[in-house]
């Protein structure tokens, strides 16, 4: 499996036999050219996380791949209306080579003010390698992950919560993503307590390309 890291929460996702997009949002345009996808995943319907103006350009290039989304999400963009496969928490699926289940349900609350909306988190496996990307919420703990994606920060999570949470996870490795909001300094203050804190290896793919596992 190779991983690209390409902004905030988007990641491309390859394997010997596939490409998946998961979450391309607003935050980033560095997956706006991509082409030969099989897939594009998107964990819920904030902005970003799924770029309302650049996708269908991208979804226009790319007429074979499969959309998958959390069921809320697939009715709130037009341009998704019979496009986008609905993928409530608990479904499963075979795409391209790649096992895909799907965890979780709902957003990690921001303010008991603002109403829940859902939130399903992937579960990939190909390549006998296995990555989970949260999207926006921190309570569903799948089992076998070799590679968590790591929301690194938002309005709806603390870093005490982050550290209970890899510890939880038990993966291996891990690297950084929803990091459209913070700098360097925090950059390093998290990922010396992880490496403190926990047992999983904590990288910094920002800028690091095609990372191969």
């Amino acid at each position: 499996m190779k991983i690209t890291h390409l902004g905030h929460s988007a990641v491309l996702v390859e394997s010997s036999t596939g490409r998946l997009l998961i979450d391309p949002g607003n935050f980033s345009d560095r997956w706006t050219d991509l082409t030969e996808l099989d897939a594009v995943l998107i964990t819920h319907q904030h902005p970003d996380h799924i770029d309302a103006e650049r996708l269908p350009g991208l979804l226009t290039a790319n007429p074979q791949a499969t959309v998958l989304t959390e069921p809320q999400t697939a009715g709130a963009y037009e341009f998704l209306a019979g496009r986008a496969e609905p993928m409530p928490a608990g479904s499963a699926a075979e795409l391209a080579g790649f096992d895909i289940r799907t965890v979780g349900g709902v957003h990690a609350e921001i303010h008991r003010d603002i109403p829940l909306i859902g939130n399903t988190g992937f579960v990939i496996t190909a390549d006998a390698t296995t990555l989970f990307h949260p999207g926006d919420s921190l309570a569903a703990v799948p089992r076998g992950v070799d590679l968590l994606a790591l929301p690194v920060m938002g309005p709806w999570s603390a870093m005490k919560e982050q550290i209970d949470f890899v510890r939880a996870v038990g993966a291996p490795a891990a690297f950084g993503i929803h990091d459209g909001l913070i700098n360097d300094r925090y950059w390093g203050l998290l990922g010396g307590r992880l490496q403190e804190l926990t047992e999983t290896r904590f990288e910094d793919w920002r800028e690091a390309g095609e990372v191969e596992l």
